[in-house]
């Protein structure tokens, strides 16, 4: 992933599908200090995702793409084969939409669509599915110079991956260079009993890192304890990117996804301005 870490945020805040009119957003988080942007991959061919960055490129900003698994018919979990084969064709799209960025990651809860549940976990019928889907997809990303970076939710937003255990299992059966895991800390703040010991445990396994508050909100106005994270995180020597990802109330159809009823924060540029400062002061005394 390089030798430096890099600090990115997660243009969700804002929208799913990121245009021109979005850039002075873009401009205002280059000219607070961050490093690239993580692009929301929900529509769009990748000639539109070619020009975003060249224009990327040109302000000196990289990039990391972020998609899901969207169901109606596309699903690595189904026992459906044509519905696990158009879960792989999406794959391959968002790779495509990816590497015409310039991005060097995909990630994402990519496994089962959101929010679908079958009362039990999961199977190792399904767990085979998602590991011959995942394992096709990586090869098909690797020939175009991209990782994918499969990406655990919490309980009640997915069956199918809660936990950093089962993300690392899945890794290692998938058993491909660049695909890894999303290590978020708002997920695991839930499932998990430590978010910090889940860092040396699966290091080798995570390639990519969400920083979320416990409730979506401004990186460090929580409860979560990013000290240790960032502490956890360089102790273990990561190096690849450290995103943002909070969630506002703006968009209807990603806050009734994300649960945001109410506000979390005075202002976007709280959220941007505080979060760059905990993590690029949190990373910098993390020893």
């Amino acid at each position: 992933m390089g030798e430096h870490l890099k600090l990115g945020f997660d243009l969700l805040l804002w929208t799913t599908h990121v245009t021109d009119e979005h850039w002075p957003i873009i401009e205002r988080l280059k000219a607070t200090g961050y490093d690239g942007v993580e692009v929301p991959m929900f529509e769009g061919t990748p000639d539109h995702y070619e020009r975003l960055g060249r224009r990327l490129r040109q302000i000196g900003l990289g990039a990391t793409g972020i998609g899901v698994m969207p169901g109606g018919g596309k699903s690595a979990v189904s026992p459906d084969l044509a519905e696990r084969a158009a879960a792989l064709t999406h794959l391959h799209w968002l790779t495509d939409c990816t590497a015409a960025l310039g991005g060097t990651l995909a990630a994402g809860p990519f496994h089962q669509p959101l929010g679908e549940f079958t009362g039990r976990g999961p199977t190792a019928d399904e767990k085979a599915r998602v590991r011959d889907v995942h394992k096709q997809a990586a090869q098909y990303a690797a020939r175009q110079g991209v990782a994918l970076s499969v990406e655990p939710l919490n309980r009640f937003e997915c069956y199918f991956l809660n936990s950093a255990g089962q993300a690392a299992e899945l890794v290692r059966a998938v058993d491909e260079p660049n695909y890894g895991y999303l290590y978020d800390t708002f997920h695991f703040n839930i499932e998990e009993n430590s978010i910090t010991d889940v860092i040396p445990a699966t290091i080798r396994e995570i390639n990519h890192v969400h920083i979320s508050e416990n409730n979506r909100g401004v990186p460090g106005a929580g409860h979560i304890d990013f000290q240790s994270v960032f502490d956890a995180l360089k102790r273990a020597g990561y190096d690849g990117w450290m995103t943002i990802e909070a969630f506002g109330s703006a968009l209807p159809d990603l806050a009734a996804a994300t649960k945001i009823w109410r506000p979390l924060f005075g202002s976007e540029a709280e959220v941007y301005e505080k979060g760059f400062k905990l993590m690029r002061e949190g990373w910098d005394r993390a020893r």
